[in-house]
């Protein structure tokens, strides 16, 4: 396991609470839209500096009772084979855990449930689940039956969670949010964040490119909402 980075703190990651954020790397997915190329592409990974282990484990020790949580995120988190002993350290300091994911690895998702290690998943949607929109998003093939299997399981774990989704013109129309929201929902939360073009990407030909508006995308959630306890943009 390497740990790409860390933020000390965060008031908006975790719904409620006071946490920090770690971020794990390597990525089974290559969405072109991503922002963080130094999770992802190896070549990056390389160059960037790394945190150690227990330099990690030392700063949560200090920071027990002044934060609430630890969100883990990447990359993609369940790539790591040493994910659930990393998580069990962080449980046995006393800190809540979210973690964030695409959902590719349904298997995974369920292990860290049933072994109690996570108290929050944030999953994205990356596209309407059919498996052309969803490669094309996700820039890998992409088999989308695994990913509407974490949805239902998310969905049916008894825990807190949220779905999401980075709304990008060109990989998405307002016909496509609602097409997703419908297979998600009915469902707890769901956020649509607009992609911003200003921050570098693994496909460096969306810079520059107008996003969503706000405007456009309440739109869309009007005609969704009703789908879910909390819908709103990001």
């Amino acid at each position: 396991m390497t740990i790409g980075g860390l933020q000390k703190v965060t008031l908006i990651d975790y719904p409620g609470k006071v946490a920090c954020t770690v971020f794990l790397t390597r990525c089974n997915f290559r969405c072109p839209f991503c922002y963080s190329r130094e999770l992802v592409l190896e070549e990056e990974i390389e160059k960037q500096p790394k945190m150690e282990i227990e330099n990690f484990f030392s700063f949560l020790e200090e920071k027990r009772g002044l934060l609430d949580a630890c969100v883990v995120c990447g990359g993609e988190p369940t790539l790591n084979p040493e994910l659930k002993d990393f998580l069990k350290r962080i449980k046995e300091k006393g800190f809540l855990i979210k973690i964030d994911t695409n959902g590719y690895l349904p298997e995974k998702l369920k292990e860290l449930i049933e072994e109690r290690l996570v108290d929050y998943i944030a999953m994205d949607i990356k596209a309407p689940l059919s498996e052309e929109k969803y490669s094309q998003a996700a820039g890998t093939k992409v088999d989308v039956e695994r990913i509407k299997k974490s949805i239902e399981l998310i969905k049916n774990s008894g825990i807190d969670y949220e779905f999401r989704t980075t709304i990008v013109p060109g990989l998405h129309e307002k016909e496509d949010i609602i097409e997703m929201a419908k297979a998600i929902g009915p469902a707890k939360r769901y956020f649509l964040q607009s992609f911003r073009s200003e921050k570098g990407t693994l496909d460096y030909n969306l810079k520059g490119i107008r996003p969503f508006s706000e405007e456009e995308i309440k739109e869309a959630i009007k005609e969704v909402s009703f789908l879910f306890e909390v819908c709103r943009p990001r």
